[in-house]
């Protein structure tokens, strides 16, 4: 009997090359299953006039996908694994992790000179110069380093902020790796940041599909593509960010690495204006990636995060809890 598999996706040119990325797998493993891609609107696609963090809902580019998902209108879908929230809604699951692409953040330079300037890019910035992100984390970070640069915010998809860049919009725009190469774009890129230099968020880098728990076939056909090194790094990453109680806009970053058989989790909180940095390192079994993750959060905590946190909680009500 052939099966139809619904899987539901952002229409961004990026989102529906990673979703044929799993299709192509799922396709592989399951040759006799029809596979539907359905495309679906979600919130921080419609609104484009407000930066990421005022826009107040939960999981801004997830919840429409989930909702979809929860109303059988599809069978998967797929998320960037960094915008999804680290609370999976009742009767949702995260049934598979996908091999990761680059977790680093990057620096698109719009002036050619400063591309080929001797040092970094991100140094041979003239003082003052207008870096765009939609991400508090990143200003945050970079602003630590360089307090004369200006942060403004940006939103739409790679092609449309490459385009603004180029026709003037600022001097230099931060991106995350994965997507550029996964685009073919890898030639924008002007400087890599190191996890020591600039935190990559939380799952960056890594696709994620979720599906009903209660649907065996979905539960059986993403188990067969799942990424068992990708999964611990991301639940070690996702368990240090639900520990703190970070969302998607505030500055919280994480990378865990595996190594053999054992985790290497790197932490960062910082404050909105980036004066406090705070960045930490731990490594253990990767037995239990959750623990580690939720270790190292009590370390930072302890180590001075916990003002940061809840000052965080009060100038974003709709994207922090208590830890």
């Amino acid at each position: 009997m052939v099966h139809t598999v619904r899987i539901g996706t952002r229409a961004s040119k990026l989102a529906r090359l990673q979703t044929q990325m799993v299709v192509d797998k799922i396709a592989s493993a399951f040759p006799q299953e029809r596979i539907e891609v359905v495309l679906v609107t979600t919130g921080g696609d419609k609104t484009l006039d407000k930066p990421i963090a005022e826009i107040g809902t939960r999981g801004v580019f997830v919840k429409e996908l989930e909702e979809a998902l929860l109303r059988s209108e599809v069978d998967l879908v797929v998320h960037s694994l960094k915008d999804m929230p680290t609370d999976v809604p009742r009767g949702l699951c995260l049934a598979a992790v996908l091999e990761r692409e680059d977790p680093r953040d990057v620096l698109v330079c719009r002036s050619a000179a400063v591309q080929a300037a001797s040092g970094t890019a991100l140094d041979a910035l003239p003082a003052g110069a207008a870096i765009a992100t939609s991400s508090r984390r990143r200003a945050a970070q970079l602003s630590s380093k360089r307090g004369d640069l200006r942060f403004i915010d940006i939103r739409g998809n790679i092609d449309t902020r490459l385009k603004k860049l180029d026709d003037g919009y600022s001097d230099a725009i931060i991106l995350a790796a994965a997507g550029l190469k996964r685009l073919g774009l890898e030639k924008r890129i002007s400087q890599y940041f190191s996890a020591e230099e600039l935190t990559p968020a939380a799952g960056q880098g890594t696709l994620a599909v979720e599906c009903r728990s209660s649907d065996e076939r979905a539960l059986e056909i993403l188990k067969s593509i799942d990424d068992p090194s990708a999964r611990a790094e991301s639940e070690c990453e996702r368990a240090f960010l639900s520990k703190l109680g970070g969302g998607c806009s505030v500055p919280i970053g994480a990378l865990a690495r595996l190594e053999g058989d054992r985790l290497a989790l790197s932490g960062c909180v910082a404050s909105l204006d980036g004066s406090r940095v705070l960045r930490m390192s731990l490594s253990g079994s990767a037995d239990d990636p959750m623990k580690l993750g939720e270790n190292l959060a009590v370390a930072l905590l302890g180590c001075g995060a916990q003002p940061i946190v809840e000052q965080l909680r009060l100038s974003l009500p709709s994207e922090i809890s208590p830890p």
